[in-house]
Formats: structure tokens, C-alpha cells, sequence
């Protein structure tokens, strides 16, 4: 009896410990929350529509990607499962504040926040903006649904895991990570509908790339601010194309209408037609801010060109110049700027210039 106990207890020993090691290593994981907000990385093809529809949630999409196991241990958060079309100033708040939750447990790394690719860039600016944390979020997409072979969803969340728990990742701010590459929020934009390699920095390139054996940063984000939320309401921003032929009368009627900000999407370095001009003078002559940005891939808009409608002209007008960013992000920053109490053309050209 005793020799049946001793070999007993010796199996359950050999069993027993290395359950309870896998147990102590998982536990020394860092943690990393992630944020799931839909996109195509959320959907899969409805039978009936034969189209892409929002399908699978966080823990779906996690259960694809085992490997993520190796790194961090992951809890997932299921904030909402929309289009990034559908995304608004009501939700940016609602996801500020749940990654700033996250962020503010010590336990946990990073934040990854999964979306869809049309809004991207938006989501990730305003978070680069309203987030207050050394830590690094991560925001990533898909250009495939789940329903496809070549999914690219489970690769883009590994990678954002890496990025997450990499210490030198910390202190970046908001990025975004797709097709193994690291672009910050800044700058980082849409450049092609169907292509994985849609995102893209411009002239600024990439922070760094993910390789299969490290995390590979070449460079860091040297303008970043902070603007915290201080509404649940976002004052409204509306964004204006400038076209050959604009009369400016879309303007006009937004400003009627009580709209607190506008974003003229300007030409070249930031030029507008007369009639173009007029209405910005129009808005700002109603005290509504005017910020002029451009169409134009790459550059900054400056007061350059005196012709009437040129950029000296808006800007001697009392409009604001957008630097280099492009009106969607534009639109963000006005909103946040207001928001704070930030008003007059002095003190929003200051926040435009950092």
C-alpha cells in the first residue's frame, strides 16, 4: 500500500508541476487589451446578400491567432461591430475612453483597437490626440474579410500583439499597423481601396516594420500633442472641397445653420476661388473658425500666393493655415481645439503649428 501511494504521488507530482509552471509563465505574460470595434476584419460573406457583413467579434477574430499566446495574454473588449462609415465623434469618445482605461492599469502593456480601413487614419489621429499614455496603441484593420483564404486580419492582430508588448514601442503614441509595417497616426493615410498595402505616410515613411524575428523602429513621431476631452458633444466641423467652379454657397448655409467650425479643402498650397473666399470671409465674419487645408497629397499649405483667393489672402482674412494635415484630420483637431476653448486665429494657428 505504501509503494502504491509513493508511485502515486510521484505521478501526480509529474503531472501537477508543469501545469503549475505553464500556469506561473502564463501569468508573467504582459497583458494587452483589445479593443474591438468591427470593419472588414469583423466580417464575413452573408449567404443571402453575398456581400461582407459584420460577423465575428474580438474573441472570434483572437481564437484565429494562437500564437498571440507566446507574447501577451490578451482580454478583449467588444466595444461595437460597425463599419468605420459609421464612425463619429460619439464614438471616438466612447473609445478614448475605454483605451484610456485600459491604458491606466499597470498590468496591461499596450492597446490594440481593431476597425475598419475607411476611417482609419481618423480614428487613429484622434487617438494620438486624447490619449494620455507612455504606453503604445495599436490600431489595426483588414482589406480581406474573414470569409476569404487570404484573410489578412490574424497576421495584423499578431503583429499589433508584438507591437504592444515591445518596449520600444512606448512613448510613440497612436500608430497603425497593417502588412507588417508601422505607420504613425500623424500621417498615415488610405492610398488604395483593395490593396493590403493601402496604408501609407507619404513623404514621412514608415515608424518601423515587424519582422518574424523582432520589431524593427526606425524612426519616432516628432509632433504629437494632447487635447483631453472635456465635452461628450464635439462642436460641428463641417469639410469643404474647393473645385473649379466651387461658389461657396454650401458654406454659407452651414454657417447659417449654427456649424461651430469649417475645413476648406483647398487647392495647391492652400488657394480658393473668389467665391470660395468669400464665404470663408462670410463664416469668419460670423466668428466661425476657418481652417484651410489642400488636396494635395504631400506638403504644407502656407500664406504663399497674394491673387485674390490665394493662401496670403485666406490667412490676412483671419482663416487659419492646417499645416500639413489633410482635412479629415483638420476637421479633428479644429473639433478638439474648440472644445478646449481654444478660439481666434492666433491661438488655433498655434495649435495647427506643433
Amino acid at each position: 500500500m505504501k509503494a502504491f501511494r509513493r508511485t502515486a504521488l510521484a505521478l501526480l507530482t509529474a503531472c501537477t508541476l508543469p501545469m503549475i509552471a505553464a500556469s506561473a509563465t502564463a501569468q508573467e505574460k504582459p497583458v494587452v487589451q483589445f479593443i474591438a470595434t468591427g470593419g472588414t476584419i469583423a466580417m464575413k460573406i452573408d449567404p443571402v446578400k453575398n456581400a461582407p457583413v459584420p460577423a465575428i467579434s474580438g474573441d472570434d477574430l483572437l481564437a484565429t491567432v494562437p500564437d498571440v499566446g507566446k507574447y501577451a495574454r490578451i482580454q478583449v473588449n467588444n466595444l461595437s461591430n460597425v463599419p468605420s462609415d459609421y464612425m463619429d465623434p460619439a464614438r471616438w469618445v466612447q473609445l478614448t475612453q475605454a483605451v484610456q482605461a485600459a491604458l491606466a492599469r499597470p498590468e496591461v502593456a499596450g492597446a490594440i483597437v481593431s476597425h475598419g480601413t475607411d476611417t482609419l487614419e481618423e480614428t487613429a489621429f484622434w487617438l494620438d490626440l486624447t490619449v494620455q499614455s507612455s504606453k503604445p496603441v495599436v490600431l489595426i484593420g483588414a482589406q480581406r474579410n474573414a470569409s476569404v483564404s487570404d484573410f489578412d486580419g490574424p497576421r495584423n492582430l499578431l503583429n499589433a500583439v508584438r507591437i504592444a508588448v515591445d518596449p520600444k514601442a512606448r512613448d510613440k503614441g497612436a500608430m497603425l499597423a497593417m502588412n507588417n509595417q508601422i505607420n504613425a497616426a500623424r500621417y498615415v493615410t488610405k492610398t488604395h481601396t483593395a490593396n493590403v498595402e493601402t496604408f501609407r505616410s507619404g513623404e514621412f515613411g514608415f515608424l518601423g516594420e515587424v519582422y518574424p524575428d523582432r520589431v524593427n523602429f526606425a524612426s519616432a513621431p516628432a509632433r504629437r500633442q494632447h487635447l483631453p476631452i472635456q465635452a461628450q458633444t464635439m462642436p460641428e466641423v463641417e469639410i469643404f472641397p474647393m473645385y473649379g467652379g466651387a461658389n461657396g454657397q454650401a458654406v454659407r448655409q452651414a454657417v447659417d445653420r449654427g456649424v461651430k467650425g469649417i475645413v476648406i479643402d483647398a487647392l495647391g498650397m492652400g488657394n480658393m476661388n473668389v467665391a470660395m473666399l468669400d464665404a470663408a470671409k462670410y463664416a469668419l465674419g460670423k466668428n466661425v473658425p476657418v481652417v484651410v487645408s489642400t488636396r494635395v497629397h504631400n506638403g504644407r499649405v502656407m500664406p504663399s500666393y497674394g491673387f485674390e483667393g490665394g493662401g496670403k489672402t485666406s490667412f490676412e482674412a483671419g482663416a487659419v493655415m492646417a499645416d500639413d494635415l489633410r482635412a479629415p484630420k483638420a476637421r479633428i483637431l479644429l473639433m478638439l481645439a474648440l472644445q478646449s476653448g481654444v478660439t481666434g486665429q492666433k491661438d488655433l494657428q498655434a495649435v495647427f503649428d506643433r
